[in-house]
């Protein structure tokens, strides 16, 4: 009997990462709805992509590399912040290629940007925040300021790049499987940091995230923003800011 409540807890608490690493990915889904049905115009998608990269880089900072610093060093998290930046800038670069070959062997410098690699900098970033977010049921529950940290922002995420695969022509149905694979990743990744990451001493848990707040921050400069602020000049920077300002007081509201 001891053995079976045993077995049935541990099965519970992988059930709740899981459903969890879900939760704080599905979001992306409501974003690539939005874009699809709403159809923005590319001044609002702009206003939108302005706004969560501030929401990102407040993730960054005080959901993923402060926490990491209670944990492992200050070399620690520069060499992780960088393999996260290098993985997502190699991977958007081989997608770039990917693309012109099968369209263009010159692509066009003037284009604006893959909207494939903001879809890696989800999957860059959501698998590693989904190992933390299944590590954090065993403690008591989940991390609510990351739970709705990761979900409001990914809202932006999943705006701007099915926004950018709906103009080249991809059918609603195609983009809600790719987000799908992607809160499914999620999912199982939630469940493998509750398993893997159960008797760390806090060491992998910090490396993984400052890898993925790495990846965030280059999907952010290399992405994002340039994008947003093609269109939008003016305001991009307080626009910025007020996102970077949000996070902050969401935090403080949930007592991060």
């Amino acid at each position: 009997m001891v053995l079976a409540g045993k077995i049935f807890c541990k099965t519970g608490h992988m059930i709740s990462a899981a459903f969890f690493g879900a939760l704080s990915s599905v979001t992306l889904i409501l974003g690539a709805l939005l874009a699809y049905v709403f159809k923005p115009d590319p001044k609002l998608t702009a206003i939108v992509m302005a706004l969560g990269s501030g929401l990102l880089i407040g993730s960054v900072a005080y959901d993923l590399v402060a926490d990491a610093q209670s944990s492992i060093s200050m070399t620690t998290v520069a060499i992780s912040l960088m393999a996260g930046a290098m993985v997502f800038v190699l991977g958007s670069r081989a997608l770039e290629r990917r693309g012109s070959s099968r369209k263009n062997p010159q692509p066009n410098q003037d284009a604006p940007s893959n909207p494939m690699a903001i879809v890696l900098g989800s999957a860059l970033d959501g698998v590693p925040e989904s190992f933390v977010l299944g590590l954090s049921v065993l403690s008591g529950g989940v991390s609510m300021p990351l739970l709705l940290g990761i979900g409001l922002s990914n809202i932006p995420e999943g705006m701007a790049a099915s926004a950018g695969l709906r103009e080249r022509k991809w059918p609603l149905l195609k983009v809600l499987l790719l987000w799908s694979a992607v809160v499914v990743t999620s999912a199982v990744s939630a469940v493998l940091g509750h398993e893997v990451l159960a008797s760390d001493d806090g060491t992998w848990t910090g490396i993984v995230q400052t890898f993925a707040a790495g990846a965030l921050l280059a999907m952010i400069s290399d992405t994002m923003l340039p994008e947003s602020f093609a269109i939008e000049r003016v305001w991009t920077g307080g626009l910025v800011v007020a996102g970077f300002s949000l996070s902050l007081l969401i935090a403080a509201m949930l007592g991060a």
